[in-house]
């Protein structure tokens, strides 16, 4: 089975508002476009219905697949993956949400640590946060 590579990761908050969104391919600006065209697609989907807070893939541009995931506080976690021949199972794009769910968590549980994208990242948990997010798309892209 081929090694699924993570593009990009997105945090967007309740409002709609990015909280972070981290590329890790060329071409960052392509990654900001994904991220605010998936909220339109996970708008559509909750408004339906919310049995599931893993959304599933919401859809597939150019040479990347978005899967989308919202926190019981409406937390947006949005994933593109680099397409590739092998299909993603959802179980492992599942637990890769929970990874990054946790790692936010853990964050964002600091009363110190403001989360307002535009403030400079300077707390030393918003920088463990970051290297979560690193160590998280390298384990993926390993096959771990």
């Amino acid at each position: 089975m081929a090694p699924i590579r993570v593009n990009a990761v997105a945090f967007i908050a309740a409002n709609n508002r990015p909280i972070l969104i981290r590329s890790f391919a060329e071409n960052p600006l392509k990654y900001h476009y994904i991220a605010h065209t998936a909220l339109d697609v996970i708008d559509e989907r909750v408004a339906v219905s919310l049995k599931n807070s893993y959304l599933g893939l919401l859809y597939s541009i150019d040479d990347v697949a978005v899967y989308a995931y919202i926190t019981p506080l409406n937390l947006k976690i949005v994933l593109a993956f680099a397409l590739a021949d092998a299909v993603i199972p959802d179980i492992k794009v599942h637990m890769i949400f929970k990874a990054l769910h946790m790692a936010y968590y853990r964050a964002s549980s600091n009363p110190f640590l403001t989360l307002d994208p535009s403030t400079p990242i300077s707390s030393p948990k918003w920088k463990k946060f970051n290297r979560q997010l690193d160590d998280i798309c390298t384990a993926v892209a390993s096959g771990v």
